[in-house]
């Protein structure tokens, strides 16, 4: 049986200012000149400069029924509620015109895969070795594997490039291309790699060839570090293992990664804030030194102001399409004078309600004075969505007396001591950190141990909690963090 009904449903849909304003809020200091930069190059009303004091107040001749459709002007207030900001002094990192701007560097030098195809240029090849060798070398990674299968690299290059070969063919056109330097490209797999440079070591030196004998035979007892295995197994000294090790330990197991990719250009990290200590106080700056000063262009809206005023009857076809272009070209330079205004002081409010709520940390930087904080804490502060929080916090940073931090690392959750005392998950793993970097390394401490240590210094943690945050700080078990 089939029912029919009526059902009310009240949704929210963002105007095309207010998605740009979300995108505007994201962005680091460093993308917002290049959106500056575009914003200027599309927009002739849009002017790089202070504003006029002297700009003629026409609004209300320029928008009376001069056009029959005109756009609703769009409010912020509806979306950012600002606030004056009560704490801390706030001051722009404006500069003159005599300033020069700091241009956005930017790494250069020849790829890694163009560092092997210039090698191949130099060999005897055939043609068609070549041609498979360069689409090897185009499958490698950038850390120099070749993560895919032969088969499947045959397959395409039936496909894509109509050339017929097979998985023989190809491994022998690898084999060339693992000559080639650095020592340890094409392998695929990290034995293959370590194994590769090994072998261009001199095996009459007996820890080179007790390395390569360990490398390929006892790979994953290593990996493991199973190394009571290795000394039964190989009937050898447990210092020569350790001599071994060493020797292994001087291979590089990415040979790819210490060259530039020069299709990715690399900038350097730029602050969104700088945080000082002068007297005493904390003073907080907005970083907007390559961020230009905008304005509405005086010869635009003169020209707006001119065309307006012409009677009815004077006004030709062409008038009022010129009228109607301008007058949306200068709404959208408002609108974007505006919003970046907004932008700049919600950035200031958010920030200035993280350094009010971690004060004692910003102070000298001391980690166990970061208190636990979510993003929650800084929206019921500024009276600004958590969204809001959470989109001013992604990709900025600020520069303070003790180092350059991401706004993420000073939001954590919370953890409770026996004494009811509330202290910040980074603080536990502070302590977890520096309890593994002391521990004894032939016998590192285990999660239950940690665990143990942990509880003994007041803090109510389970293991499960500790291995989850042992995980997120990258340290692995204690088995393979062993060492002889």
């Amino acid at each position: 049986m089939l029912k029919q009904s009526l059902q009310q449903k009240l949704l929210q849909k963002l105007s095309p200012q207010q998605i740009q304003m979300i995108k505007l809020l994201e962005i680091p200091t460093i993308q917002l000149e290049q959106r500056i930069k575009k914003e200027l190059e599309e927009n002739p009303v849009l002017e790089e400069g202070a504003s006029e004091e002297d700009l003629p107040n026409d609004e209300e001749e320029i928008t009376e029924d001069n056009l029959d459709n005109e756009s609703d002007e769009f409010s912020l207030d509806d979306y950012i509620n600002e606030e004056d900001i009560p704490s801390y002094k706030l001051s722009a990192n404006n500069y003159s015109k005599d300033d020069k701007k700091e241009d956005i560097p930017f790494s250069t030098g020849i790829s890694f895969h163009e560092h092997l195809q210039n090698q191949i240029g130099l060999r005897d090849l055939s043609e068609k070795e070549e041609i498979l060798a360069l689409y090897l070398i185009g499958n490698l990674d950038d850390d120099g594997y070749v993560r895919r299968k032969l088969e499947a690299i045959a397959n395409d290059l039936a496909f894509s490039q109509n050339i017929e070969t097979d998985e023989d063919e190809l491994l022998e056109v690898l084999r060339i291309v693992q000559e080639l330097e650095p020592t340890g490209v094409g392998a695929r797999s990290l034995q293959e790699c370590l194994l590769l440079q090994i072998d261009c070591k001199n095996q009459e030196i007996p820890k080179v060839k007790l390395s390569r004998k360990i490398l390929k035979y006892y790979f994953n007892e290593f990996t493991k570090k199973h190394y009571e295995k290795i000394i039964t197994r190989l009937n050898i000294a447990e210092e020569e293992l350790k001599i071994a090790i060493n020797e292994i330990l001087k291979l590089n197991p990415k040979p790819g990664s210490g060259f530039s990719d020069s299709s990715r250009s690399v900038q350097t990290l730029v602050p969104d804030f700088t945080l000082e200590v002068k007297e005493g106080d904390l003073q907080l700056t907005l970083n907007s030194k390559n961020v230009p000063e905008l304005r509405l262009s005086y010869t635009y809206t003169e020209m707006l102001h001119s065309y307006s005023n012409k009677n009815k009857a004077e006004k030709t076809k062409s008038d009022r399409e010129a009228i109607t272009f301008m007058k949306q070209k200068l709404d959208s330079a408002k609108w974007f004078i505006d919003a970046i205004r907004q932008r700049q002081n919600t950035l200031l409010l958010t920030m200035n309600a993280i350094i009010e709520y971690q004060y004692k940390y910003f102070l000298d930087g001391d980690e166990s004075m970061l208190r636990p904080m979510i993003l929650k804490d800084i929206a019921e502060k500024t009276n600004l969505d958590i969204s809001t929080i959470s989109r001013v916090a992604n990709s900025k940073y600020i520069q303070t007396h003790f180092g350059i931090y991401a706004l993420k690392y000073f939001f954590s959750e919370g953890l409770q001591t026996e004494s009811g005392e509330e202290v910040s998950t980074r603080e536990i793993k502070s302590i977890l950190k520096e309890c593994i970097e002391n521990e004894e390394k032939k016998k590192p401490l285990t999660d239950d141990k940690l665990t143990e240590i942990l509880k003994e210094k007041g803090y109510k943690i389970a293991r499960r909690t500790v291995a989850k945050y042992r995980e997120q700080l990258n340290i692995p078990v204690a088995r393979l963090r062993k060492e002889l």
